[in-house]
């Protein structure tokens, strides 16, 4: 490559775009912060594509790397680097920002420049969690990312908003604190080093690594979120913004499951396969157990929320299978899930701008009015029922097979995710599009704007290009998923 610091250009871009945004929009409705917004958006997204475009497939090593004294009488360090696991994840949130900058265009009216530079500050962010390499650095992201998120929902968000935030803060500040607690003990427990990737290497016994192992699980179980700690999502998905539930899903969710592959699983190896059974069980609770809970939904918003945690159950799943088709099935079940239910949170968010209502019992009939929305709709409904030939496919197929090697009871409780699915999703979509209009707020509807159909072609073109052919992201991830779980099988071994 050219030498450019590009991790640190997908950091700070952003960031710095945030900010610019900020000073330019000296009014409530400012067109200047809109349009800086966007630029400063795709900007962030075009300094990440290097990343995909010069990345070496065949090493697991981490790439990119970027190696800076921070606080050195504790030996902290900007330490960036990202492997066939976390590159992926910065280009998906750099490509939802530029997604939910669109979504925000004409719907929010009031503090246009503070909306926008919080999405833009909280992708910088993000992309920091996904490529530190040095513990305290990666928690000061992870720390700091719940801010700008906890103001898009508290300001921007429905009636409820601000006991949402509050709820939405509080249960993932309590999970940090123990994993602090964690990386302090590793630091003193590693000569007095925040590196990532030498903690990897630390010889733990059994019972040290199942205590970090659990501080570590308290942290990115709630995050996840994973059965019974889920219960913030709901309630922060029906009152954030559209965008700010489009991030929600499509990214913050995805963070407890990264811990997992960079922190639980290579620096607790003996402790993952001893609580492994633990695992399984929550995230089977969570596909079969919350699939029901979505079918008994009205409000849509909290249909697609319950069912966000059900779709990651299989991501939490896969991982503790410990094998290729399982670690790989489960990552691109994350990558389909920030398409698909981004997706889908912005269709309901098209119909709420029009409407003003999220249940399903005062529509019926849209297709009548809005033909091509509802044929976006059918195509994302479809992959959120993980339909061949989508994304929502291909992930949870991978996952099942993984299952099928490790035990025939699992598999059958996880392949009932394809039924649940497609019941409660199906059964939304039939009861809001099909049918007569139902009422005058429906008769009255308008199809997308060009602009909304943009955004929708985006997001299906991501759903159908991984669904049609998944082989550029599985090759990425493919070394990298090999080297991981050689680290836990060797180190289980030992």
């Amino acid at each position: 490559m050219s030498g450019l610091p590009i991790l640190s250009l997908a950091i700070w871009v952003p960031v710095l775009a945030g900010f610019v945004v900020l000073l330019a929009g000296s009014d409530q409705n400012s067109p200047l912060a809109r349009k800086l917004a966007l630029l400063g958006a795709l900007a962030g997204l075009l300094v990440t594509l290097p990343l995909y475009t010069g990345f070496d497939t065949t090493t697991p090593a981490m790439q990119f790397g970027e190696l800076h004294p921070w606080i050195r009488r504790f030996g902290m360090n900007y330490h960036l680097g990202v492997d066939g696991i976390s590159m992926l994840f910065v280009i998906l949130n750099s490509f939802i920002t530029v997604i939910v900058v669109l979504a925000g265009w004409k719907v929010i009216q009031s503090k246009v420049a503070q909306y926008n530079a919080c999405f833009l500050i909280m992708s910088g962010l993000l992309n920091g969690i996904f490529v530190a390499l040095d513990g305290m650095l990666f928690y000061v992201f992870f720390e700091a990312s719940l801010i700008p998120l906890y103001l898009i929902i508290g300001v921007w968000g429905g009636p409820r908003r601000v006991y949402a935030a509050f709820k939405f803060f509080l249960f993932t500040l309590a999970g940090s604190l123990l994993l602090l607690l964690s990386l302090i003990y590793l630091y003193l427990h590693s000569n007095g080093s925040f590196s990532i990737l030498e903690w990897h290497q630390l010889p733990l016994p059994l019972e040290t690594q199942k205590w970090i192992f659990l501080a570590f699980l308290a942290a990115f179980a709630v995050k996840v979120p994973m059965w019974p700690v889920h219960t913030w999502l709901p309630d922060a998905h029906v009152e954030a913004p559209t965008g700010g539930s489009i991030v929600l899903a499509a990214i913050a969710l995805k963070l407890g499951a990264y811990g997992f592959v960079r922190f639980s699983l290579p620096i607790a190896p003996d402790a993952a396969h001893a609580f492994s059974g633990l695992i399984i069980i929550l995230s089977l609770i969570a596909v079969v157990y919350i699939g029901f809970v979505a079918l008994a939904q009205e409000d849509m918003k909290k249909l697609v929320a319950y069912s966000s945690i059900a779709h990651m159950g299989f991501v939490t799943l896969g991982f503790f299978l410990f094998s290729s088709l399982g670690v790989e099935g489960a990552l691109v079940q994350m990558i389909s899930h920030g398409f698909v239910a981004g997706a889908m949170f912005y269709c309901i968010g098209v119909m709420y701008d029009r409407v003003h209502s999220r249940l399903i019992k005062d529509y019926g009939g849209v297709v009548n009015t809005m033909p091509k929305f509802a044929a976006f709709f059918m195509l994302f409904a479809m992959a959120n029922a993980g339909l061949p030939a989508t994304s929502g496919f291909v992930g949870e197929f991978m996952v099942i097979m993984a299952s099928v090697k490790f035990n025939l009871c699992v598999a059958f409780l996880a392949a009932s995710t394809m039924i649940l699915g497609a019941a409660y999703t199906l059964w939304m979509y039939k009861r809001v599009v099909f049918g007569a209009v139902a009422n005058h707020h429906v008769a009255e509807l308008t199809d997308i704007t060009a602009r909304e159909f943009l955004v929708l072609a985006l997001l299906a073109l991501g759903a159908l290009g991984i669904g049609l052919y998944p082989q550029p992201i599985t090759e990425v991830m493919h070394s990298s998923v090999d080297e991981l779980l050689r680290h836990i099988s060797v180190s289980k071994i030992q």
